[in-house]
């Protein structure tokens, strides 16, 4: 939707988020993958954090990140997927400038609330790993509720001064954003105002969130490589596979956000930016409960306890066919 100001210039009220340019027949089948990986996704997380809050022997400030994380990786997709969805399915592709605003700040708030997350996470394995004597006491359960609500709190502040400085710019070119969801460069290509500002005060914010974090989370498996190293090799092995998950999980989070964001031109690869951003936006949250479950006995066992009493339930609430066909 276009409308025009007092000096005849065109104004854009209305963005089209052109997605993935595919076939008609394409569309379709990408439609049913992203919708079942989706569903996939909030399922896996949801019985990630109901696993652990009854299970009593998940009851450890460990497993209380790990449900932190899943709650995460079910608003982060939410955010994207969903606008994909419809899009995929009905073809329509518009998005008002306040939704594309709204959809911008949320997808990346939630960034780095994950990208403080993981740096919790590997604070906490650091602790258990390099001090385990003092480990309830310095991650006590006010300290894991503390740390949980500062990297919520410190990701959506985070965002604050570039969304605003964003929504404050004038769209008059064309309205085509060349992705599946509201992204920094297409949104800045489409500005008619001077975005150089934006670019830089965006590129340093990124650089300090995510390469800083990053190295936080560097020196302290480099910690806890070396203090693993002198455990005894069946103690070496077991402590090893439990920080092995959370470095595939880090490993291939911040592979992708370094490459996309930590750099200081990102128009030239724009268009090899959406395919990547799907691994963290889509295939990451769908991958974090499998990689942590799969490595995982605790989680095993208790995924088995939590399963064989949820059956039962089940079938207790589901009506019977002599129900189904009961008249009254």
């Amino acid at each position: 939707m276009l409308s025009l100001k007092n000096n005849n210039e065109t104004v854009i009220k209305e963005f089209l988020l052109i997605g993935f340019s595919v076939p008609k027949e394409a569309r379709f089948c990408l439609f049913i993958i992203i919708s079942v990986t989706y569903v996939v996704t909030i399922t896996a997380n949801v019985f990630i954090i109901i696993i652990v809050k009854y299970e009593r022997r998940l009851h450890k400030p460990m497993y209380f990140f790990i449900g932190g994380l899943s709650f995460l990786e079910i608003w982060y997709p939410s955010v994207t997927v969903p606008r994909l969805m419809w899009s995929l399915k009905t073809t329509e592709e518009g998005i008002s400038t306040a939704g594309c605003m709204a959809q911008f700040y949320f997808h990346f708030s939630l960034g780095a609330t994950e990208i403080f997350l993981l740096t919790v996470m590997a604070y906490d394995r650091y602790v258990a790993i390099c001090n385990p004597f003092r480990y309830l006491i310095i991650i006590s359960p006010k300290v894991c509720i503390t740390l949980i609500l500062g990297s919520w709190i410190c990701g959506f502040l985070a965002l604050i001064t570039p969304c605003v400085q964003i929504a404050n710019l004038s769209f008059c070119k064309e309205n085509q954003i060349e992705h599946y969801y509201c992204d920094l460069a297409p949104l800045l290509k489409l500005s008619c105002s001077e975005t150089s500002e934006i670019e830089t005060l965006f590129f340093f914010l990124c650089l300090f969130v995510i390469v800083g974090c990053f190295f936080l989370i560097i020196i302290s498996y480099i910690c806890i490589v070396r203090t693993i190293l002198t455990f005894p090799a069946t103690g070496r092995r077991k402590t090893f596979s439990t920080f092995a998950s959370h470095l595939i999980v880090v490993l291939l989070f911040y592979g992708t956000i370094i490459f996309m964001f930590v750099r200081p031109n990102t128009g030239g690869l724009m268009h090899l930016n959406k395919i990547i951003s799907i691994i963290p936006s889509i295939v990451t949250p769908l991958l974090n409960p499998i990689i942590y479950t799969l490595r995982n006995k605790e989680v095993q066992e208790a995924m088995k306890k939590t399963t064989q009493w949820m059956i039962p339930v089940v079938k207790q609430k589901m009506p019977t066919t002599t129900d189904l066909f009961k008249v009254s």
